[in-house]
């Protein structure tokens, strides 16, 4: 041990500059938000006076400069700037903050004033002013600060340059995109955390909507075109909102430690499999939040699908737990356990997502088509769709009844989506029914018609004590579709039949053993010596009349027959002393 006057040995020695490179580097946090609203609010905001928080600015960066020391000289005021290497402690940025907004907040003062023309290029400088010093702060915070202080403080520099550019009224789309990525910020950054930082990102992108819907109706038809700007300009904002929502599920994660399912809690011992669960629990909170009637189908797919890949990345890492497990008994029946309580939310909502899927298809089955041209939904691909629902609730009813002690709301889920099954069957054949209609085949399609009253009077039957009142609306309108559409069926069915021996009477009375008088097609290359349409009708959709092809048969003469008479009157003379003879011996001669 050495002592208070020894020196360390020359082999202990540390270098300094090792030692600085191996401590990490400090991060700031900073609730950019929070500290706003709480200076706005206690210092002359809450009256929209902003003199007065611009003066609370200015004596705030007095205290911040005396308290750290950072001083412009006396006498002769000689600037000093804040950079990476100044920022070592959370003032300087609340420096760079301070003036952001007393450049803001002096702009503002002069814009309630009514500006004329030398005031207005005064406060569009104000603007510019508070926008170099936002973007300051942004560009600090992102190298000094956390994730989550580096992504608030993004958003507050972009608020600043669409002020800037909205006041300026040109680049009226670089105005909207700003505005664009604070609210998608704030919608994120909204959704975690306390009920107080969820109430200040609310307002804040309440303050933001009427910009947005004032810079959407300046630019009027290209508003489409702004909102591809801004799907090509957020792509660095959505890494750091992903790299902060991610964080934050990682906080969140660490409190969670059990999966509840049916009456039952599963232990999640994982990290990656919390996070994955989380990340799933509040995609499905966005779906089924307040708001979720004004998102489009197309989202809500694409929230479907974010849901399915974080149960699989969950179910996934189950799986290695299980890998891992070996012959820890009980360790591997929570793993089974929570396993199967995964796949049973997995197939949830894929029912879900085919119900919407089904809604979609039923809102383009009736629909004529528009100008637009749009798709018609033909009744096949409703009955492909309810075959995928019934095999998902067949899927997921055996999966649930294949444990052995089932308690009570087991139960009762087995036996509420049994009868959704039996609704989905009764809906199939009712479209099914429908396409056979279409084709014309109408005792068929009367027959399936019954058979699907048949199966909907069934289930009402026994849903009639089930509080879900808006299945059992669907059923009672569904059973009114068939009764319907089979008295249809049967009246056209008959009317038909009554037809057929008007019309075989009809079509003898019109039949001829003359020539035929029916119009002839003309082709072009026929008629090329006058001026005469070869397109046809206008109201026709029948292809243009060029040629015909295969060309028609022509008559062709028959080759001369030529019969050959003389040869059985000809005499053809003997041949027989041309013929070799055969030389015999002697015994052959005497044989004979």
């Amino acid at each position: 041990m050495l002592k208070p006057g020894d020196q360390q040995p020359a082999d202990m020695e540390v270098d300094p500059s090792a030692a600085a490179e191996e401590k990490p580097a400090i991060r700031f946090s900073i609730n950019v938000l929070e500290l706003m609203r709480e200076a706005q609010m206690q210092h002359g905001l809450r009256q929209s006076d902003y003199t007065r928080y611009r003066r609370y600015c200015s004596a705030r960066l007095r205290r911040l400069y005396k308290s750290l020391k950072f001083l412009h000289g006396r006498g002769k005021y000689t600037r000093r700037n804040i950079t990476e290497s100044t920022v070592t402690d959370v003032r300087y940025l609340h420096i760079v903050f301070y003036m952001a907004e007393r450049a803001w907040s002096h702009a503002m003062e002069k814009k309630t004033a009514g500006t004329n023309a030398q005031q207005r290029i005064y406060m569009l400088g104000r603007f510019r002013k508070a926008v170099k010093w936002a973007s300051l702060f942004s560009q600090l915070c992102s190298v000094k600060g956390d994730s989550r202080t580096s992504l608030e403080a993004e958003a507050y520099a972009s608020y600043m340059k669409g002020a800037l550019f909205f006041e300026q009224d040109k680049n009226i789309e670089v105005a909207m995109i700003n505005f664009k990525n604070t609210r998608a910020v704030y919608e994120e950054l909204g959704k975690y955390g306390s009920i107080e930082n969820q109430l200040l990102c609310r307002q804040r992108i309440e303050e933001v909507e009427p910009m947005i819907d004032f810079c959407s109706h300046k630019l009027g038809g290209s508003s489409l075109q702004a909102h591809e700007l801004l799907d090509t300009a957020n792509d660095l904002l959505k890494a750091k909102m992903e790299a902060v929502l991610s964080e934050t599920r990682s906080q969140q994660a660490a409190s969670m430690t059990e999966f509840y399912w049916l009456g039952r809690r599963f232990p999640i011992t994982n990290a990656k499999t919390r996070v994955s669960i989380l990340k799933a629990q509040q995609l499905e909170k966005d779906l089924n939040g307040s708001a979720t009637e004004s998102i489009a189908a197309d989202k809500k797919l694409g929230i479907f699908d974010k849901i399915f890949s974080a149960y699989h990345d969950a179910r996934s890492c189950i799986r290695n737990d299980l890998a891992s497990a070996g012959n820890a008994e009980n360790i591997r029946d929570d793993l089974n356990g929570l396993d199967k309580a995964v796949s049973a939310v997995l197939g949830l909502r894929t029912i879900e997502r085919n119900q919407l899927l089904v809604s979609i298809a039923k809102s383009k089955f009736t629909k004529h088509r528009d100008e637009k041209n749009e798709r018609i939904t033909k009744p096949e691909e409703l009955v492909r769709l309810y075959d995928l629902l019934i095999q998902n609730t067949t899927d997921l009813t055996d999966l649930v009844s294949s444990g052995r002690n089932k308690n009570e709301e087991e139960n009762s889920f087995i036996h509420e989506y049994e009868l959704k099954g039996l609704a989905f069957r009764a809906e199939r054949c009712f479209f099914l029914a429908k396409s056979y209609s279409s084709a014309g085949k109408r005792a068929e399609a009367y027959a399936l018609f019954c058979h699907a009253r048949t199966l909907t009077d069934s289930t009402l039957q026994q849903l009639a004590n089930s509080p879900d009142k808006a299945l059992i609306q669907d059923l009672k309108s569904l059973c009114d579709n068939c009764r319907s559409n089979s008295c249809i069926e049967h009246a056209t069915g008959i009317m038909e039949e009554e037809s057929v021996p008007l019309k075989l009477s009809k079509g003898v009375s019109t039949m001829s053993l003359g020539d035929d008088k029916t119009k002839e097609n003309k082709y072009l290359l026929d008629m090329l010596e006058r001026y005469e349409s070869a397109i046809g009708e206008p109201n026709t959709k029948g292809p243009c009349r060029i040629a015909q092809f295969p060309p028609p048969f022509q008559a062709v003469p028959c080759n001369p027959i030529v019969l050959d008479m003389a040869y059985n009157a000809i005499e053809f003379p003997s041949l027989e002393n041309r013929m070799k003879k055969e030389k015999k011996g002697l015994l052959s001669r005497f044989w004979g």
